[in-house]
């Protein structure tokens, strides 16, 4: 094994390969290139890719859940929820296909999970069953890793000058008959950050009826 070479180094230069040159680029060929040993030699910390996805996946939630984790206490459960799914699209967004490559993963650290206690805890104390809590966070969960995968996939589209998604352009090929359409269009494709937070918001309203209030 050579010497200096650690799993943190490798996680590191894994995640500036990543940025570099997206999922696809991040080969343990191309990573043991950047760290200047042979392909072999990473095998000591990583068995393969979906390992060493594994390990970066970790230290995103790690980032999650301290902050999850350092919410004041007593906290109205509505922001809990809302920081929850804001963070994990910040933390994602970090990183060149971030959503896509970071999910299906496992985590390795066992204290990311123990920190969910206290979100949980502050859910339970505010009414919520601990299986609508879960249900709740699980729903935003899903809303945020769906949401930041079209996110990114669009904008790196875009920023390489696919005109797909030009609004005008939409609008042209639907023609006069499709007015609504046409004007749905600027929702569905309008600045990411408000789209964001609005269909967080609806997705609160819906775990609102799954709360105390909503029994």
């Amino acid at each position: 094994m050579p010497a200096g070479l650690t799993k943190t180094a490798i996680v590191q230069a894994a995640f500036d390969l990543l940025d570099e040159a997206g999922m696809d680029g991040l080969t343990l060929r191309a990573l043991a290139s950047r760290l200047g040993v042979q392909a072999p030699a990473l095998y000591w910390h990583v068995r393969g890719k979906q390992a060493l996805l594994d390990e970066m996946a970790t230290q995103v939630w790690l980032h999650v859940s301290e902050v999850m984790a350092g919410l004041p206490d007593g906290l109205p459960w509505r922001q809990v929820m809302a920081t929850y799914a804001l963070t994990v699209r910040s933390e994602l967004l970090r990183h060149r296909d971030g959503a896509k490559a970071f999910s299906g993963t496992t985590l390795t650290d066992p204290a990311v999970v123990r920190r969910q206690e206290v979100t949980f805890s502050s859910l339970v104390r505010q009414g919520f069953a601990l299986q609508d809590a879960a249900l709740g966070l699980v729903l935003l969960h899903d809303l945020t890793i769906g949401f930041c995968v079209e996110e990114q996939a669009v904008r790196q589209a875009v920023a390489a000058g696919d005109d797909r998604y030009s609004l005008g352009r939409r609008a042209e090929l639907l023609g006069p008959d499709a007015p609504l359409a046409a004007a749905a269009g600027w929702v569905i494709f309008g600045a990411p950050d408000t789209r964001f937070t609005q269909l967080v918001d609806l997705a609160l309203d819906a775990v609102a009826a799954l709360g105390p209030a909503g029994r």
